[in-house]
């Protein structure tokens, strides 16, 4: 495993702080290199300044130090890029073909590229959302992650490029905050019921959207990369299911713990947004080409969520 020297461009959003964590324990500290437009303060090193839009850059982080696999994360996530769709599509999809064309010129092996339920649309079936439907996302992040998850797939034809996905549900976590998702409410909610054991949560009571927990969805986005290639059928993006619940479940599931705990509801625009993603998700197609099974259920996640987040 040694061997591997990997590159996590958005190294410091959600998913990258644990994905960092995760691959360090499996490849060695100094074989997994951070990147990001902005510096934490306590910075996972070696780390590099990078935006992905800058692709001299980005080239010359790859060959000083030898990388072989990239983890793309940077991204303007679904609510964030409403606000702003024309710079959301230039980082989301620019940023893509950096990327690509490195792996297709042979400078780099392998890369993963996350995808999102945003995908679908309003006329794809929502309970139970196939693999294979059809899609008309009508948001300009789910626009996005729908042309990359074409791309994927052409590059991958075109020029035989190994590139990995998965079509991330809402991802809920503790060790860092949420970067500007719709589902982001599932985790605020875990925050605010032990600082304030009350909550206005931004969708209605009977939203239900599919939802992972975070130490899920990193052991899946490593299983997926390290699987043999003949396992991996799907270069566009792969389903994956965890837990699907609503608002009124998830509250439910706090007052076992608080049980003072209340909730109420003022929907806002993520609401619309809500509305045209699926309820619940078949992964059929993760669970048999590479072994998906999600370990954690509502109450577990939940059990973990308020032991380790520190009140504020």
């Amino acid at each position: 495993m040694s061997t591997e020297r990997i590159l996590i461009i958005g190294s410091n959003g959600q998913i990258g702080l644990e994905l960092a964590e995760n691959l360090r324990k499996l490849y060695g500290s100094e074989n997994v290199i951070c990147s990001d437009v902005r510096k934490l303060d306590h910075q996972i090193e070696p780390f590099e300044s990078l935006d992905i839009l800058d692709q001299t850059k980005l080239y010359e982080i790859v060959k000083k130090y030898n990388i072989t696999q990239v983890y793309l994360l940077a991204a303007l996530l679904s609510a964030t890029a409403e606000k702003n769709p024309k710079f959301a599509w230039d980082l989301n999809m620019n940023g893509l073909f950096h990327v690509l064309d490195l792996a297709k010129e042979g400078i780099i092996n392998k890369i993963y590229w996350p995808s999102s339920i945003a995908v679908f649309g309003p006329s794809t079936p929502r309970v139970n959302t196939p693999q294979y439907t059809v899609m008309e996302p009508n948001t300009i992040y789910g626009i996005s992650k729908q042309a990359g998850e074409r791309y994927c797939e052409y590059y991958h034809q075109k020029h035989g490029v190994d590139v990995r996905s998965i079509r991330y549900p809402g991802l809920i976590g503790w060790k860092s905050a949420p970067g500007g998702g719709t589902t982001d409410y599932a985790v605020h909610i875990y925050h605010e019921a032990l600082k304030n054991k009350t909550y206005q949560c931004f969708l209605s009571a009977e939203t239900a959207l599919p939802m992972m927990y975070m130490p899920d969805a990193i052991r899946a986005t490593i299983e997926l990369m390290e699987a043999p290639a003949e396992q991996v059928k799907i270069r566009s993006s792969y389903n994956l299911g965890g837990i699907s619940f609503n608002p009124e479940e998830i509250a439910a599931s706090i007052r076992k713990h608080i049980p003072s705990f209340t909730i109420s509801y003022q929907p806002d625009f993520r609401q619309a947004i809500a509305d045209s993603w699926p309820q619940s998700i078949d992964d059929t197609e993760a669970r048999n080409h590479w072994g998906w099974k999600p370990a954690f259920d509502l109450d577990s996640m939940t059990k973990e969520m308020l032991e380790n987040i520190k009140p504020a």
